[in-house]
């Protein structure tokens, strides 16, 4: 046990010295939230009003957070193509340690990293009038720690096939913009049609802006519980398969 949790301290420690000297990375991961808030928003708001009484860019403000969260942990795992493609990946492996470890030490590094990167985006908050208490801070951070780390496992699996960053990317690409625009960010879920509001159901990051949205602005759709249960199944599902992926690797 105390090995399984050194490895998975030092897989993570690794992943934040790099996230943090990236410095230019940092001060831009918040261009994008700020032109999907203030001009996106702005534009979209001033032509209606935004659903369940609440103005526009205040409903868009928790999916922009939860879009910077799934971005930002779905790229994480690229680091294991990376750490593949020049022999690191392999010497963990051949490391006698649990590749449980190995899993969960890259899921924390990237849930950590998105998670630092959302928090920024909390900054708009006051710009946008949303009114943002201790203990709602608090929920939030920790939402944001439970998506994060439900995306980087499910990155993970993806990573865990994939040989070149090429492939990586294409494969990410075509999932994220439909997770993102399914998951109500933008707009209800309950207004859209029939098979839209089932392909909603099976994506995680549906359940996730909903959570965020009953935290920060109190109008989410389906109950809290709900979300967190669905998030928590999701989790352990992309962890099992991830685990059982590395096993099976060299």
């Amino acid at each position: 046990m105390s090995d399984a949790l050194r490895a998975i301290y030092v897989i993570w420690q690794r992943e934040i010295i790099k996230f943090w000297r990236e410095k230019a990375r940092i001060v831009t991961s918040l261009v994008q939230p700020a032109v999907w808030l203030f001009i996106m928003g702005k534009g979209i708001g001033s032509t209606f009003r935004g659903p369940m009484n609440v103005d526009y860019v205040q409903f868009m403000f928790p999916g922009v957070i939860a879009m910077t969260v799934l971005f930002s942990a779905s790229f994480s795992a690229i680091s294991i193509v990376w750490d593949r493609e020049f022999g690191f990946l392999k010497e963990v492996l051949v490391a006698p340690v649990p590749r449980t470890a190995v899993v969960i030490g890259k899921a924390l590094a990237g849930s950590t990293t998105a998670t630092l990167q959302g928090v920024m985006v909390l900054l708009f908050a006051p710009l946008i009038g949303v009114n943002l208490q201790a203990p709602v801070i608090i929920k939030t951070i920790l939402l944001l720690l439970f998506i994060s780390f439900t995306v980087t496992s499910g990155g993970i699996v993806i990573a865990a096939k994939m040989q070149s960053f090429h492939s990586f990317q294409l494969v990410m690409n075509f999932l994220i913009m439909p997770m993102f625009f399914l998951s109500g960010a933008m707009f209800p879920i309950h207004n859209l049609p029939l098979w839209m509001k089932l392909m909603a159901r099976i994506d995680p990051m549906a359940y996730g802006v909903d959570a965020l949205k009953g935290v920060l602005i109190g109008a989410n759709e389906m109950g809290i519980g709900q979300d967190i249960v669905v998030l928590a199944v999701f989790c352990m599902l992309a962890i099992c398969i991830a685990v059982f992926l590395f096993n099976k690797e060299g």
